[in-house]
């Protein structure tokens, strides 16, 4: 995808534009500062010259230059009339406050991503935990007709003994899954930035939030600027651009102007203690212009160059990888739908064998081994189905977030 060319974009060379706004005509507002001091001053020592040296006096006498207290207030105000890296500084302030707000994005959408990959599995086993103790009541039931059956003197002790261990099994495995559970949510509370001993409640499961995501984009392209990684590799873009801007006009002037009013006062001529009131306003203009830096403006440049066409190659790369997420996260729904299709064949077929099994078992002409089988062909077939049902909604949902659509 190519980089977005504002309308207002000026080129360095044929390689790098401009971010928007970067132009002499934007109008600037100017610097201007204004300034208060008080000094004084107690001439231990004043200067001076003999009074013979001007023609007039003796050598023991001393003409002083100055008073012995000086008391100046002074008032500055200084205008800055142009600088070209307070114009530049002003333009980046802007865009490092977007480039921020977009890192904030970026750390949501990361949460958000996070919170969510670890929700699912919560949701997974907490969907196995409920089919399994369908699986033991139902199991747990049979087990009592059988015991009845063989008090009855009509089914073996052999066949209670398989039964009971396999409801063994299965509340082993139960039990191993409510520990499984507890790690799951504990994480998930982590991510949420709970405490671990807040209690949480679980009220979706994944046949719901399947209706909840059911479509899958599957033609358009991948919009770049849904995603806040690039939009934020943009905006560090426009601000790597403006660091070439700087340095690539290292030779413009600075004008700045300033006016200085000093209310003096100063005391102690000779013999006299009586102070003076000594006025002085001074304003100017001052126009400074580099000429030569020892070389530092040229690296400075050059390396805002590198920092561009890093970021360049960072661009070309983060498109390739997000291009690849989507192509990749499309792929694995089509297969997680093809599971999901073959698993639910295969859970038909175990339901099937399973209740001829029971038929036939409790017609006495089926043996409990044949039961077992079939529990264990029919518990194998439910949880390839909910693992297949996870991996399908985990694709949808990452295909939202390669598209950048998972807001």
């Amino acid at each position: 995808m190519p980089w977005p060319t504002p309308p207002t974009s000026r080129w360095l060379n044929s390689r790098y534009w401009m971010p928007t706004g970067v132009s002499r005509k934007t109008p600037q507002r100017l610097c201007l500062q204004f300034s208060g001091s008080l000094a004084y001053q107690y001439f231990i020592q004043r200067p001076g010259i003999p009074a013979n040296a001007l023609g007039f006096g003796s050598s023991d006498e001393k003409i002083a230059f100055s008073a012995i207290h000086s008391l100046t207030p002074t008032l500055s105000y200084n205008q800055l009339f142009f600088s070209n890296s307070y114009r530049v500084a002003k333009k980046a302030a802007q865009y490092y406050r977007n480039y921020v707000e977009q890192q904030l994005n970026v750390t949501k959408r990361a949460i958000h991503n996070q919170v969510v990959d670890a929700y699912l599995p919560a949701l997974l086993i907490s969907d196995n935990l409920a089919t399994l103790d369908k699986n033991i009541a139902n199991l747990d039931k049979m087990l009592s007709e059988t015991r009845a059956i063989n008090q009855a003197g009509f089914a073996e002790q052999l066949d209670v003994d398989r039964l009971d261990l396999s409801l063994s099994t299965l509340r082993s495995e139960r039990g191993n899954l409510v520990r499984q559970r507890e790690i799951v949510v504990n994480a998930l509370k982590f991510s949420m930035g709970m405490p671990g001993g807040q209690d949480i409640t679980l009220t979706d499961d994944v046949q719901k939030l399947m209706t909840l995501h059911t479509d899958a984009d599957f033609t358009s392209e991948p919009n770049l600027m849904n995603r806040p990684e690039y939009i934020q590799l943009l905006k560090g873009r426009e601000l790597s651009a403006l660091e070439v801007e700087l340095n690539s006009k290292t030779w413009m002037p600075s004008i700045s102007g300033f006016i200085q009013y000093q209310p003096g006062y100063q005391g102690g001529f000779g013999d006299d203690t009586k102070w003076f009131f000594i006025p002085s306003a001074v304003a100017g203009v001052s126009v400074n212009v580099p000429i030569w830096d020892g070389g530092g403006a040229k690296a400075r440049r050059e390396r805002a160059f590198i920092n561009l066409q890093t970021l360049d190659a960072q661009k070309q790369t983060l498109e390739n990888g997000i291009a690849l997420e989507v192509e990749n996260a499309r792929k694995q729904y089509t297969n997680a739908q093809e599971r999901v299709a073959n698993q639910q064949k295969n859970l038909d077929l175990a339901q099937r064998i399973y209740d001829t099994t029971q038929t036939k078992y409790k017609a006495g002409v089926g043996s409990s081994f044949e039961v077992t089988q079939a529990e264990q062909g029919l518990y194998t077939a439910q949880q390839n189905l909910m693992q297949a049902r996870y991996d399908l909604l985990s694709a949808r949902i990452s295909i939202k977030k390669a598209l950048g659509l998972d807001k």
